[in-house]
C-alpha cells in the first residue's frame, strides 16, 4: 500500500526519495525489523538544558502525590514568561510521552498568576523526564488490528471550579497511538457521571479513529472494546435509563451507546 501510494505522488509531484525517516519535527525515529521506535530524547535534553535542569536529581512519577495546586495560591509570583516556556515544551514533548500527559495538563491551567507552588510541579515534571529521557514508543507488527480503547476521570479534583478530568488511550497491537488528559467542561455531580462523561470522549475519538483506519484498510470490523473502571458507568451505557439520578446528564454524553 505504501509503495502504490508513493508512486501515485511521484507522477503528480515533483519528489525525491531519501530513504527511511529517521528525524521529523523534534521526533527521532528508529526503524528495525518489525519494530519502531519514535522518541524525543534530544528534545528532552535540550528542554532540561535550556532551563537548566540536566544535573538535577531524576524522580520516579511526574506529579507529587498529595499537593493540591490552585489558581488563588499564596505563595509567592514567579516570572510568568519562563513559566509559559516551560511548560509550551513539556506540551511538545507529549507527542510521544503519555506518561506526561496529565500532569503537563494539570500544570497549564495556571498560565496567569503563576505561583511558586506551580513553578514547584514543572520543576517535577522535568525531574521526572531527567529520568525518563529513554522512554518513547514502541510499535511493532501486529495481526490483530482490532482497537482497543481505556477511559478514565477522577472526580472534582480541580479545587477552583471542581471540575473532573477526563483521559483516554487507544491501542493497536502493542502501544497506543492515541490519548488525551483533558478536563471536562462541567461539573460532574458523581462519579459515575464523571465517569460516563470520560467514557462519551473516548466513543467520540474511537469513532473518527475507525474511519481513519478504516481508509487505510488496517482495522478490523466490528464493535470496538472501551474499558471503563466504574460498575455504574458501564451500567449506565449500557441501559441509558432516566431516574432521579442520570435524568440530568445530557444528551451530549449518551454517544457511549
Amino acid at each position: 500500500m505504501f509503495n502504490n501510494s508513493k508512486k501515485a505522488m511521484t507522477k503528480e509531484f515533483e519528489m525525491t526519495d531519501i530513504g527511511e525517516m529517521s528525524y521529523f519535527l523534534g521526533v527521532e525515529v528508529k526503524q528495525m525489523e518489525d519494530v519502531i521506535f519514535m522518541s524525543q530524547r534530544k528534545y528532552a535534553e535540550q528542554i532540561l538544558s535550556r532551563f537548566r535542569m540536566n544535573d538535577c536529581n531524576p524522580v520516579t512519577i511526574p506529579a507529587e502525590t498529595g499537593v493540591e495546586l490552585r489558581v488563588d495560591s499564596n505563595r509567592k509570583s514567579v516570572n510568568p514568561t519562563l513559566y509559559k516556556s516551560m511548560v509550551g515544551s513539556l506540551r511538545y514533548l507529549t507527542f510521544t510521552r503519555p506518561d506526561i500527559t496529565y500532569a503537563v495538563g494539570l500544570v497549564s491551567r495556571y498560565m496567569e498568576r503563576t505561583k511558586q507552588d506551580h513553578f514547584n510541579a514543572v520543576k517535577r515534571i522535568l525531574r521526572y523526564v531527567k529520568g525518563t529521557v529513554d522512554h518513547g514508543l514502541f510499535y511493532t507488527y501486529f495481526q490483530n488490528s482490532r482497537l482497543v480503547g481505556y477511559s478514565d476521570s477522577n472526580y472534582g479534583k480541580d479545587l477552583d471550579d471542581q471540575k473532573s478530568t477526563s483521559g483516554y488511550a487507544f491501542h493497536i497491537g502493542s502501544a497506543i497511538f492515541s490519548w488525551s488528559s483533558k478536563k471536562q467542561q462541567i461539573v460532574a455531580f458523581s462519579t459515575c457521571e464523571a465517569e460516563y462523561i470520560a467514557a462519551a470522549a473516548c466513543t467520540c475519538q474511537a469513532i473518527w479513529l475507525k474511519n481513519i483506519l478504516r481508509e487505510l484498510y488496517l482495522i478490523e470490523e466490528g464493535p470496538t472494546t472501551i474499558y471503563v473502571d466504574n460498575k455504574s458507568a458501564i451500567a449506565l451505557a449500557k441501559n441509558p435509563v432516566s431516574d432521579s439520578r442520570s435524568k440530568h446528564i445530557g444528551t451530549r454524553q449518551g454517544s457511549t451507546t
